[in-house]
């Protein structure tokens, strides 16, 4: 169950705690329900349409065409609170209309996905804090997503932490990963985590990639969170 502390770094009033796998069981919920709901049946990958449509559900407008170079040229997405309404999202023109960057187009429509799910009750307690308190974040109350700063996002940076989580949990659901890979690396003999750089992890990863529409440096980060991919030989663990 999430819960609510203090948040250390000043910016809002209270910070949300999540767990992994709390996050891992809310996707699996939401995506599940929405490909039943919309199709009959429930089939990965999830489609960009799909995503698209699911992160309108959870916001108060998508624009997939934003010109963002104001805000610097590796910013290909950002999310901005309101007082009393849903957030807004907005992708990147460049990213958007760039056909061979489909996969991290979904992984940023995803992690945006994250903060409006999970962050709307962050920034509604922010706006309704004093006036003359959290100023900073007040005057900012928006979420930018980095080229470069997705995958490998500390717990520290807790808000872009759980929209990063979130990503490769709505992308790459736990229980299809750990049924898919975990069948897999059981037929070679592996009952655990595979090593990286041995032959059944760079299976395990091309089966991810081709499975769930998710680039390369996705797949791993995902494999590793579940256990299925470990540094060196080990016992799994839920967090790799």
């Amino acid at each position: 169950m999430s819960s609510w502390s203090i948040d250390k770094s000043g910016r809002f009033p209270q910070r949300l705690f999540l767990r992994a796998a709390e996050i891992d069981r809310d996707c699996e919920r939401l995506v599940t329900a929405f490909l039943q709901q919309r199709h009959g049946n429930v089939s990965f990958p999830i489609s960009t349409d799909d995503l698209t449509v699911l992160v309108d559900q959870h916001s108060s407008s998508l624009d997939l065409y934003a010109d963002l170079s104001d805000e610097g040229d590796d910013v290909e997405g950002m999310t901005c609170f309101l007082p009393d309404e849903p957030p807004q999202v907005l992708i990147s023109i460049q990213l958007t209309e760039q056909a061979n960057r489909q996969n991290r187009l979904r992984t940023t429509l995803a992690h945006e996905l994250g903060h409006a799910f999970y962050h709307r009750a962050v920034f509604d307690q922010l706006f309704a804090a004093p006036p003359h308190m959290f100023e900073a974040a007040r005057a900012e109350p928006r979420t930018v997503c980095k080229r470069d700063s997705m995958m490998g996002i500390s717990e520290f940076d807790w808000l872009e932490w759980q929209a990063g989580y979130f990503s490769g949990a709505i992308l790459m659901p736990a229980q299809q990963v750990r049924r898919a890979v975990g069948d897999l690396l059981r037929d070679r003999g592996i009952h655990g985590a595979a090593v990286i750089g041995t032959p059944p992890a760079a299976e395990a990863e091309r089966h991810t990639m081709a499975s769930f529409q998710v680039s390369a440096e996705a797949a791993q980060v995902r494999l590793r969170k579940l256990g299925l991919l470990a540094d060196s030989a080990g016992p799994p663990t839920l967090f790799g």
